[in-house]
């Protein structure tokens, strides 16, 4: 056993609150324990403090929709496994800078021969310094013609089989996989929503998108077992007075009822005043989503950027169009810049935005994932990301290991041979 305590630090919780007290990790376990247990059970010093100055403590980020990154496209696959699985392990080792500790890789409609390749290899996987894969999400290809948003429309599949048409799709494994298994569906496409009820029993995350559902049928859905809004107020039907359609479903009269819904806050996908009206409705279900592409990279310049199938895509800043229209297509924000939009376009505090990016977000995918991400609690993985009262990233920690530091003079210093460890920032 081998103990590291965090010290002079204010914890997030699951509250949206701050707290000043200390956290202790077993670094060896990579779990969160408790400091009074330690030290009446052994009664010894711990091996190692990080004085933290002050700083936030925060669980490490997940994100649940994520196309991909730093140029790796989570949706194609050139037939070499090798290849493919190199590419998640350099998205995992280079997301950590922005706080992400654990994310779903998300294939977006593809030709149906290519998710049986795909899916299968995007079982929980963990890297050596890096961020963990928890499962996949697959947005499509159930999805309705009208709201297809960037995704290709000859691919789009029914489901006039119901739960067969699923496993005719994804292939006969992938519904019952290991790790998160989550599916954007829109339930007005024939044969969904009497799928949906089937596909939770098999513990498979449902999710509402890419729909003309009304809010009768939306909220049918979520009675049947459907507990996400994929990208809220995108690829979905304005709210009308008299019929919210599915961003009505935010008001359902008990809170319990209330879904769960991504937002990608970017001030390009939503408007900041219209982030602020969902958050306000309904808090306890924010989960925000950065919808990145193989573009988001910090560092990428803008202009214009090849995409797949001879398309190209054109970067604005964080915003992502196909060329040529003014159809978005994903994002390249990263999910600290996320946070701290929120906090800008809402009035939550950042305790609370961190919130809808960990605890949330965990809570949502349920099951194993609910019971130990997104909380720092005794018992819980030790995925933790260091933050300034500004949101900006310092450190992030991945089952009690440090896996990325921000660059600072003082870690300067630490090059020549003073001070803290040495940085594993590329800035």
């Amino acid at each position: 056993m081998s103990i590291l305590r965090f010290t002079n630090c204010k914890v997030a919780s699951k509250d949206g609150l701050l707290e000043n007290r200390d956290v202790y990790i077993d670094t060896s376990e990579g779990k969160i324990i408790s400091g009074q247990s330690y030290f009446f059970g052994y009664r010894q010093p711990v091996q190692e403090i990080v004085d933290l100055d002050g700083k936030i403590l925060a669980p490490g980020f997940i994100d649940a929709q994520i196309n991909g990154a730093y140029g790796v496209d989570f949706s194609l696959f050139n037939g070499n496994r090798d290849h493919y699985l190199k590419g998640l392990e350099k998205v995992a080792k280079e997301i950590v800078e922005t706080g992400t500790t654990s994310f779903l890789p998300t294939v977006i409609t593809q030709d149906r021969n290519v998710y049986p390749k795909i899916l299968p290899m995007l079982s929980p996987q963990i890297f050596c310094e890096g961020a963990q894969i928890l499962g996949y999400h697959a947005e499509g290809p159930f999805l309705h013609p009208d709201k297809k948003g960037a995704h290709n429309e000859q691919y789009l599949e029914t489901a006039l089989l119901g739960i067969h048409s699923f496993d005719g799709v994804y292939g006969p494994s992938a519904l019952d996989q290991n790790g998160v298994r989550l599916l954007t569906v829109a339930p007005d496409v024939e044969g969904v929503l009497d799928s949906i009820k089937p596909l939770t029993e098999r513990g498979v995350v449902v999710s509402i998108g890419h729909s003309n559902a009304t809010v009768t049928l939306a909220t049918d859905a979520l009675e049947a077992g459907a507990r996400w809004i994929t990208h809220l107020f995108n690829a979905m039907p304005p709210m009308h007075h008299r019929d919210p359609g599915i961003v009505g479903t935010l008001g359902a009269k008990e809170q319990r009822h209330r879904p769960f819904y991504g937002i990608i806050a970017d001030a390009i996908h939503v408007h900041p005043a219209t982030v602020r009206m969902a958050y306000d409705c309904h808090p306890d279900g924010c989960v925000l989503v950065t919808d990145a592409m193989p573009l988001m990279n910090p560092r990428l310049p803008d202009g214009r950027h090849h995409w797949r199938e001879g398309r190209y895509i054109r970067k604005e800043g964080m915003s992502l169009y196909i060329d040529g229209t003014e159809t978005l297509a994903g994002s390249a924000i990263t999910m600290d810049q996320c946070i701290r939009n929120l906090v800008s376009f809402t009035t939550c505090s950042l305790s609370a935005a961190i919130k809808c990016a960990s605890y949330n977000v965990a809570q949502m995918i349920g099951g194993d994932v609910a019971k130990r991400k997104g909380r720092i609690e005794e018992g819980w993985d030790a995925d933790l990301v260091v933050l300034d009262k500004e949101g900006v990233v310092f450190q992030t920690w991945v089952r009690g290991k440090k896996v990325w530091e921000r660059e600072t003079k003082a870690t300067k210093q630490e090059e020549r041979g003073v001070g803290l460890a040495k940085s594993k920032s590329k800035y």
